[in-house]
Order: C-alpha cells, then structure tokens, then sequence
C-alpha cells in the first residue's frame, strides 16, 4: 500500500516512476509529473486482453491469471484474476475507484471469491461489491473491515495522484473507502480450491500483521502482494515491523528454486523469482548499517544500493533495529 500522508504522496511522484498507459490529459486535469514516465516497458511483453475499458487494463500472464491493471493512478495497483475448472479468485480489489466487480463479471462466468493480500486500502477498494471474501485471522484484517474515510483517501483521486479523470462521480471530496465483511478466515498453509488448481496461503507478515503470499506450486507462480515489486518498497507504515519483514522475505526465498515468476501488487505483474535473493541480501545489508540512505526531510528514507536492482526500501527515518552506532546507514 501507499500510506495516506500528503507529504509522502508528494515524495512518491518523485521516486517510484510509476508507469502507465499516458494518455493525452484531459482539459480539465492537468497531468502528474509521474504520467510521463509511462507506459512501463515490461507491459510491451504481455498480452493485452481485448476488453474495452476507461480505468482498467487486462493482461494474460499466465494459464488462467489475468492481471488487472490501474495504471491511471499513481498507487499502479494490480489485481489478479485466478481461474481454475470450477471457481475464480479475484486476488485484491484495487482502489475502489472503479468498478471491478463489473469487470470481473465480464471476464468469467465462474463464481467469483476475493482474497486480499493484506488490508491496507488500495488492496480492498472493491471488497464490498463481493458476497465471498476471505480474510487472514488477525486482528488487522478484522479492523480494517470498517473501511476508511474520506480524510485518509481523498487525495487518491486528486489531480496529483491520476494521469486521467477519474470515474463519473468520484471525487475527491467524496471518495472513501466502503466497509466489507470477512465471510471465512483463515490460517497460514490454508489452501484454495479452485477445480483443477489449488492456491496456498502463506503468512508473510511485516508490511502489515496480515500480509500474505499466494502459492499456486503446480504452475510455479508466487503472488507476493506488497512485501516484494520492482520500486521502493514501502516498509513505514506504523503497522510495518522490520522483523517480521526480514523473517518473511527469508521465507519467500526458500520458494524461489521451485517458481517461474512473481506476481506483485504494484507496478508490474511479472518479475523472475531469483531477485528476491537480491531482495534479501539488500535487506540484510541495509540493517547491517551498510545501506545509502536518501532522507526526505518529511520523516522517511529510501534506502538504495550500489546495484540497481529495480527496488529500494523506502522507511520511517529512525535508527534500524540492527546497526550498530558505529555503523549507522550513510547519508548522501
């Protein structure tokens, strides 16, 4: 998730060259600095799916997976259609800006249930539309069903956050985030069902208490939600405990020998599996006091590395709970 401070939304336009499809601006929007960096050039290797839409794009990425895609909005959100004989999952909801239980709707007839890969707004904006929704046992996710105001998202559909207008009706005096109901928890290692394909639940904890990743072993595919995507990865939530952060990415790369790609949250929708070995070496590194730490004066650092690796760390500026005082993360 993009967490909902104005100052922090401001320094995103400036870090995370979000991409999407730019379009030419509307008149009555003037475009956002990060609209001009788009279309991400991974997309050009995708297959698009041919399904009209004004907020949504479609991508085919694998057998069943379709990724949906809102890349007029700086968070670059993407949703998962997972499809299996019998049942469909929609893994995340999106932003709550536009309709995607339409969508969905018109892209399989199957009976449709919503996973999240964690609770945080930008994932659950089209919970409430869904009759089935599953939802990890925490006490997180079970808070976070209450939605959120319009104090806290507002800004998600102002003209600094959008490459386009937004849908008829939404504004950002007006938007928020609609409350939802979990109708069936569940645990680490629960499994979903699907017909001919069967999903696992893996709790990775440390962006959120309730962060998970999806695990389809037959066909190699990892879905890892916010704890992994190519830009910086934003790890200063309040919620967000750098412990378990590093615990779970050690986990994930215990999968890495059997998966052929990662499906992410954010940005893009398919990345090699053998960067999360960077991703770990990274993390170690920059809690060993060894990072370079770029401060935003506005109380957060992204943390990079000699090697761009396509990722950063972007955190509460304060002391790391593993350097040392003589090792402390240098400043540019």
């Amino acid at each position: 998730m993009r967490f909902n401070y104005i100052v922090v939304f401001s320094l995103f336009c400036i870090l995370a060259s979000p991409l999407i499809k730019a379009e030419e601006p509307s008149s009555a929007i003037s475009i956002a600095p990060f609209c001009k960096n788009l279309p991400r050039p991974e997309y050009a290797n995708l297959k698009r799916v041919d399904i009209e839409h004004d907020w949504f794009e479609v991508y085919q990425v694998a057998e069943g997976v379709k990724a949906i895609y809102e890349p007029f909005q700086w968070q670059e959100v993407i949703s998962y259609l997972i499809e299996g004989e019998d049942k469909a999952l929609l893994f995340d909801t999106g932003n709550g800006i536009a309709d995607i239980h339409a969508l969905v709707k018109r892209l399989t007839h199957k009976p449709i249930s919503v996973l999240n890969s964690h609770s945080h707004y930008d994932h659950v904006g089209g919970n409430h539309a869904f009759e089935k929704i599953y939802g990890l046992n925490t006490h997180f996710t079970a808070a976070r069903q209450a939605g959120q105001p319009n104090s806290n998202i507002g800004i998600e559909v102002s003209e600094q956050a959008l490459c386009k207008k937004p849908p008829a009706g939404v504004t950002p005096e007006t938007h928020i985030g609609r409350p939802y109901t979990i109708t069936h928890k569940l645990t680490d290692g629960a499994i979903i069902g699907l017909g001919n394909r069967t999903l696992e639940i893996m709790h990775i904890p440390g962006h959120t208490p309730d962060a998970i990743a999806l695990l389809d072993r037959k066909a190699g595919l990892m879905w890892t939600g916010d704890s992994f995507y190519l830009g910086p990865i934003w790890l200063y939530a309040p919620e967000t405990n750098l412990s378990d952060y590093k615990n779970s990415i050690e986990k994930l790369v215990e999968q890495v020998p059997n998966l052929k790609a990662l499906l992410p949250a954010h940005n893009t929708p398919w990345v090699d599996p053998k960067i999360l070995i960077k991703v770990e070496q990274a993390f170690h590194t920059m809690l060993n006091g060894k990072g370079i730490a770029d401060r935003s004066g506005e109380g957060t650092a992204e943390y990079t590395f000699l090697e761009d690796n396509g990722f950063s760390f972007l955190l509460r500026d304060e002391p790391l709970p593993y350097a040392s005082d003589k090792e402390q993360p240098h400043s540019r």
